[in-house]
């Protein structure tokens, strides 16, 4: 009864240690929250302040609202856009280094933030009477409150050290005398934890209470043990397995290209990254010519040995970064990322259409195959995944009506 009356009293130390650091981080959050909020509703008041200004083009009367806001003491920084997304006003008046681009999640609403660890952005769709005349930027610090939680968490953490402390003298031999197995024990189950040894055993000091559970605790490893060499046996041929099918989800299994499914994901992923970073990307839509003519004179076998042929060609082109796809049949898509100007990618397309048409030929027969190929970029003609993939579409069909075994832009499909 003893030794379990002491270890509810560590217990007890534990849970107020646990129930502190609960209440603290709580109460930071909590105070962030505040000021957080506070700092939404500050500046959408300015915002409802400016927007006559925006509208009237009166720089010196938005000044003026921005001055009022910003001798607040823990604003940092506050920028006003019009409705071209220019700068309006700003303060400080010098630079402040690079400001922020507006967010995209502020198209689709009023009010966007974006709290971090010292401070909060906030921005502000400016409206007056329903429509949107521009936008505002507000940087608030949060250090402020954090610091006055801190000191109280300080006051707080020192009071229950004291606390802890007190009752640790209390029980300190005791627990040396009382615990040392249980200690023991802790002690091998933490380096149990931390190096996944399964094969260690604890000492039993005696028949008593401590020394079952020490038996039943080396039980425990052993059974573990077992367990987890059978459990990693698993996990290998559920990863061997899951690799497979991974292959098979994604793969062309006639060319070993990316499938229609990777392609739809990867071209999704490179188009939002590259209207986010302002790159330029490119999609080329290719189609191979005389293909069906070949496929029903020489036969399915033929025509999939020109397919395989077509996709090793085209691949030996590419730029190790480059994205080459079989779509299905004789249609394939090439994904070209991070490109320094649109000249490398008619550069590319010119060499790609020339290695398809080189001599190929198959059973002692020339197989007369070409390539037309479509070519749309993004962001600078479109902005997202679907309309680049039908305005490189419709450049290959005007590539076709110009004559086959060339390109098209799609800015010049309708030329």
């Amino acid at each position: 009864m003893l030794r379990l009356t002491r270890l509810n009293l560590q217990v007890l130390s534990v849970t107020m240690l646990l129930t502190f650091a609960l209440i603290a981080g709580a109460s930071l959050f909590a105070a962030r929250t505040l000021q957080a909020q506070a700092a939404v509703r500050s500046a959408q008041l300015l915002a409802n302040s400016l927007a006559p200004t925006l509208v009237f083009e009166d720089k010196a009367a938005a000044i003026t609202e921005v001055s009022i806001l910003s001798k607040t003491s823990e604003v940092r920084a506050i920028r006003v856009l019009n409705a071209s997304a220019m700068p309006f006003v700003q303060w400080p008046l010098e630079e402040v280094g690079a400001w922020p681009a507006v967010p995209a999640e502020l198209a689709g609403a009023d009010v966007f933030k974006r709290r971090h660890l010292k401070d909060v952005e906030v921005w502000v769709a400016i409206k007056l009477k329903g429509e949107r005349v521009g936008s505002l930027y507000m940087k608030e610090s949060l250090q402020a409150v954090q610091l006055a939680v801190l000191r109280m968490v300080a006051l707080s953490a020192l009071l229950v050290a004291l606390a802890i402390w007190q009752a640790g003298r209390l029980l300190r031999w005791v627990q040396r005398r009382a615990l040392a197995p249980i200690v023991e024990l802790s002690v091998l189950a933490e380096q149990v934890a931390l190096s996944q040894d399964y094969s260690r055993r604890a000492q039993v000091h005696g028949p008593d209470e401590v020394g079952r559970l020490s038996e039943r605790f080396n039980q425990m490893l052993e059974r573990v043990e077992i367990g987890q060499a059978e459990l990693n046996q698993r996990v290998r041929l559920e990863q061997q397995a899951g690799q497979q099918f991974e292959q098979l989800a994604h793969r062309d299994s006639l060319t070993q290209l990316p499938n229609r499914l990777f392609f739809q994901s990867t071209l999704q992923r490179h188009v939002l990254q590259s209207c986010q970073q302002a790159d330029l990307m490119a999609l080329m839509f290719i189609d191979l010519d005389n293909f069906k003519a070949v496929n029903d004179q020489h036969g399915h076998e033929v025509g999939d040995a020109v397919l395989r042929e077509v996709a090793s060609r085209m691949s030996k082109v590419l730029r190790n970064a480059d994205v080459l796809c079989r779509l299905g049949g004789d249609e394939f898509a090439l994904i070209l990322p991070a490109l320094p100007n649109e000249a490398v990618a008619e550069q590319l397309a010119q060499r790609l259409i020339a290695a398809v048409q080189e001599p190929m030929m198959m059973g002692g027969h020339l197989m007369p195959v070409g390539a037309t190929i479509g070519l749309a970029f993004c962001p600078t003609e479109e902005m997202d995944a679907p309309h680049l993939l039908r305005a490189a579409d419709a450049a290959m069909y005007a590539a076709k009506r110009a004559g086959k075994n060339t390109f098209r832009r799609a800015a010049h499909a309708a030329q």
